[in-house]
């Protein structure tokens, strides 16, 4: 059993941040989580003291600005939230030797090669969430010798609506269910994240740079919705159509920034490290969902 640590997970009200809250409770760790009315990155000349006067042997960054329509027209806020808070709390952390865990995105890579990138592939960000993203990255790592930076894609989970919940949603009010059949990722299951993260710091205390972590797999949100559908079908969920239509996101009006197409990551560098294969997408998700059919 490794030693009981104090870790503090910043953005502890988002999805990811409230299932480490939630799933580490039961741990030997002693678990604090803020939110932003506690730490709001874009105060950026607060974020020293306030780090000071909270005692962590590790520190987790999920929070940021994550909208990716709203960083195009909030780009400073974006700077601050993602790429300059982070390398302050990267060198906050160097200074007082203190273990650093960044979240990242598929996002930092341009999503123009239709295979899995690894770490060590170019990055080349289409908008302005992923040069903030990717900002976030190399401030972190060149502040921070031993800071661990995490590329999750596509999250889903409990507590908060994501992809496979609105389209659920829909499926059961609505006939018609339509999702874009030409951007390719990989599903992340916040709860499989929760126990890969708590791995990497209870077993591999000194892994450092950039790994990618998420589900097995590729695949579009068409797929991603009808996959999602099919399970929920299968659960008895009262839907009112079982068929999901594709569009191009091409043109599609909701969106305001360019999406890269095809970002889903590969996660060989983890299980080289670990020995743990993560699960399918297809597996998690069905995880996920009876689960929430059970509640």
């Amino acid at each position: 059993m490794a030693e009981p640590l104090k870790i503090l997970i910043l953005g502890a009200n988002g999805r990811l941040g409230k299932t480490l809250c939630q799933q580490w409770a039961g741990t030997p760790h002693e678990i604090t989580g803020l939110g932003r009315t506690d730490l709001d990155l874009t105060q950026i000349d607060q974020i020293f003291d306030q780090l000071t006067s909270i005692p962590f042997d590790v520190l987790i960054n999920t929070a940021g600005l994550t909208s990716v329509d709203g960083c195009e027209t909030r780009r400073l806020e974006a700077s601050l939230s993602n790429a300059e808070a982070p390398g302050l709390m990267a060198a906050f952390c160097q200074r007082h030797q203190r273990r650093f865990i960044h979240l990242s995105s598929d996002y930092v890579f341009a999503g123009d090669v239709p295979s899995l990138r690894h770490e060590n592939d170019p990055t080349h960000p289409c908008n302005a969430y992923g040069e903030s993203k990717l900002a976030g990255e190399l401030a972190t790592l060149s502040a921070c010798r031993n800071a661990l930076v995490l590329r999750v894609s596509w999250l889903f989970g409990r507590d908060k609506e994501s992809f496979p919940d609105m389209i659920l949603r829909t499926a059961c009010e609505q006939d018609t269910v339509t999702a874009v059949n030409d951007k390719w990722s990989s599903p992340s299951y916040a709860d499989d994240l929760a126990s890969w993260i708590l791995t990497l710091i209870d077993s591999h205390p000194n892994a450092n740079g950039v790994f990618h972590l998420c589900n097995q797999g590729a695949t579009n949100w068409q797929n991603y919705a009808q996959e999602t559908l099919n399970i929920a079908h299968r659960l008895g969920y009262p839907l009112r159509t079982r068929q999901v239509v594709g569009h191009s996101m091409h043109g599609f009006a909701p969106f305001v920034a360019t999406r890269p197409p095809y970002t889903a990551l590969a996660t060989d560098k983890f299980t080289a490290l670990t020995g743990i294969r993560p699960r399918t997408w297809q597996d998690a998700l069905q995880a996920y969902l009876t689960a929430k059919r059970e509640v």
